[in-house]
């Protein structure tokens, strides 16, 4: 894209006077000539206001060589100032800017891939203001810089280029700068946000697919079992912008819409796809951890009821247990020994 260039002219006076733009080229025999809105094949736009005092803006796009020359903002609120045979009592007052248009040299630009590499080159070739360095800009970052006076720059990515794909800017610091671009072109390298997604019977489930390529997507399309995919169902809301898209399914069943689903993406140099592998699982899944963990506390609970019940109660003990025996000897050798005491007596 060339560059503009817009001049400002302001007039103040009673009545409020007109403004108006004139030109005059370079050329020794050129003189000047009116210039109006939409001269110069649309390229010339000019707005005037005459509220209080009078202001007018040319602006010139895509500048050219022949651009080059003085430009004179003319007032004058003369009654007969724009009179076919009448001088104009007041002079038209005039204001003039020259401007120079510096023909852009050529910039060559473009790249090369081997060896697991991409090398990115701009030259400039023809005339050229001075030269003071370089830098290499991708996505508004500068990627490198240097301060060499060369009328060329190149620029080392490591990889493949599928793997960097986009716009590279050659950037020559001068007076004016001088920039040119490197396209690097792919067809779409489309992955998937996630590779497996799980949804549970009757909610919705989301898949989504990017392309982080260059240039950008221009048709999206899903499929499933060989089946293109559509708003039309009624089930399935497809909704794709630049290089992403989403297929949300509604209310998931589990024989339907479990399977692969493929999203695919085309631009200008061809087409990529990925797949996205859907599980659906019933609205009881959720449930089962805890039921798994109740049904082994109740197996537990019943093993130790039975183990209780089939126990063999202790034996209650009586008189004739052997284990009182001794007990009873030693009372009646006491009871003995009393009696022999008394004997004596």
């Amino acid at each position: 894209m060339q560059d503009s260039v817009e001049l400002y002219c302001e007039a103040i006076g009673n009545p409020i006077p007109e403004i108006q733009w004139w030109f005059e080229g370079n050329d020794p025999n050129e003189t000047y000539a009116q210039l109006w809105d939409g001269a110069r094949q649309d390229r010339v736009k000019i707005n005037a206001t005459y509220n209080l005092h009078s202001t007018s803006t040319i602006s010139i796009a895509n500048l050219t060589g022949d651009d080059s020359g003085m430009y004179e903002c003319r007032a004058s609120n003369d009654p007969d100032r724009n009179h076919l045979s009448k001088s104009p009592k007041v002079k038209w007052i005039r204001s003039q800017a020259n401007v120079f248009v510096i023909e852009r040299p050529e910039i060559a630009a473009g790249y090369f891939e081997g060896a697991g590499k991409v090398i990115l080159s701009c030259n400039i070739s023809g005339s050229h203001p001075t030269i003071t360095g370089h830098k290499w800009i991708h996505k508004e970052k500068i990627l490198d810089e240097d301060s060499s006076p060369d009328a060329s720059t190149s620029y080392t990515i490591e990889g493949k280029r599928e793997e960097h794909s986009g716009i590279y800017e050659c950037v020559f610091e001068a007076n004016p700068q001088m920039k040119g671009e490197v396209n690097i072109s792919v067809p779409p390298q489309v992955t998937a946000y996630k590779k497996s997604e799980h949804g549970n019977e009757g909610d919705t489930g989301v898949l989504t697919c990017k392309n982080p390529s260059f240039p950008a997507v221009t048709t999206w399309s899903w499929h499933k079992s060989g089946q293109r995919l559509d708003n039309a169902s009624g089930r399935y809301i497809i909704k794709s912008s630049g290089n992403k898209t989403e297929l949300r399914i509604l209310k998931l069943d589990i024989e339907q819409d479990t399977g692969d689903y493929f999203c695919n993406a085309t631009n200008s140099l061809g087409s990529g796809d990925a797949t996205v592998s859907l599980r659906v699982r019933s609205r009881l899944a959720a449930l089962w951890p805890f039921l798994g963990i109740v049904a082994e506390v109740l197996v537990l609970v019943t093993i130790i009821f039975i183990y209780e019940k089939r126990r063999k109660p202790d034996e209650v003990p009586d008189d004739d247990d052997g284990g009182s025996a001794p007990l009873k000897s030693n009372a009646t050798n006491h009871k003995d020994k009393n009696v022999r005491q008394r004997n004596a007596n």
